[in-house]
């Protein structure tokens, strides 16, 4: 029952995604992750959850998956289809339907892992990063992007919840970056990058949250921890392992006048 109900919680944040709030954040994560995802290489990828996000399209490595907690039989957002102010795309097939607290691939044998809100989704999202650390291969790595309870959307978030009119899906957990930090240290992933955006208030219109499009430059520059929505790029380090370049054989010098060591006080004197 505890897996239902999760994949019930999962669920809600996709009519949300086809607002006007849910297509701004959405054009958001694919500017970033197309950028964070573009150089990193290896040959498999997975991203779970969140199929409205192509969060791998820029990646290059020859094997990419995306999965999800199961396949809707009849998805919320389609091709072309307008809802409001917004046109959205459709979300990408799913390679895998899976629990999202036991990935179904061997370990250590992936590169790259998404992660696509599922964390403030998942009932045990200890345990989904665990799965994550343990599929993922030894300088492996890791794309997180949740919401940020510590904005103008969080707070807004946290005040619709005692008045019954939240601004985001009431079914989220919304967990703050230095918690996700903590989490991910304890796993051995150490934080790279990270990146802040979605300043704007939280507007229920396209042409609100147009009017604050200035926000995202000036977010950035003096308020950057603030933005609705963090990204969060962590590599899986292994204690007494490192990388290193191709063992090339180098060949020894040759020379036709070479002396052997021994001989050369001899050869010195007769000369």
């Amino acid at each position: 029952m505890e897996h239902r109900s999760s994949q019930k919680s999962i669920i809600a944040l996709e009519p949300w995604l086809a607002t006007a709030a849910g297509c701004y954040v959405r054009a958001w994560e694919q500017a970033r992750l197309d950028e964070l995802t573009a150089d990193i290489f290896g040959f498999n990828a997975l991203q779970i959850g969140l199929p409205q996000v192509a969060g791998l399209q820029a990646n290059r490595m020859p094997h990419k998956w995306t999965s999800d907690s199961l396949v809707p039989p009849n998805p919320v957002l389609a091709t072309g289809q307008d809802h409001g102010d917004a046109t959205v795309a459709a979300p990408l097939p799913i390679s895998v339907a899976h629990d999202f607290a036991e990935l179904p691939f061997a370990s250590q044998s992936l590169d790259l892992v998404v992660l696509s809100h599922v964390l403030e989704f998942a009932a045990e999202p200890h345990q989904v990063l665990r799965e994550v650390e343990r599929v993922l291969i030894p300088e492996g790595q890791l794309i997180v992007c949740g919401f940020n309870p510590a904005s103008l959307w969080g707070a807004r978030q946290a005040a619709g919840r005692l008045t019954g009119s939240p601004f985001l899906p009431l079914e989220g957990e919304f967990i703050s970056l230095p918690r996700l930090k903590d989490w991910l240290k304890l796993l051995n992933m150490e934080v790279s990058r990270g990146h802040f955006g979605c300043y704007a208030p939280p507007c229920t219109t396209e042409a609100w949250l147009n009017r604050y499009a200035f926000m995202e430059q000036a977010g950035n520059r003096w308020w950057p921890y603030l933005g609705a929505v963090y990204m969060v790029q962590a590599i899986k380090r292994v204690k007494g392992m490192r990388l290193i370049g191709p063992a090339w054989k180098r060949q020894p010098a040759k020379s036709s006048h070479a002396v052997p060591a021994a001989n050369r006080s001899n050869h010195n004197s007769s000369s």
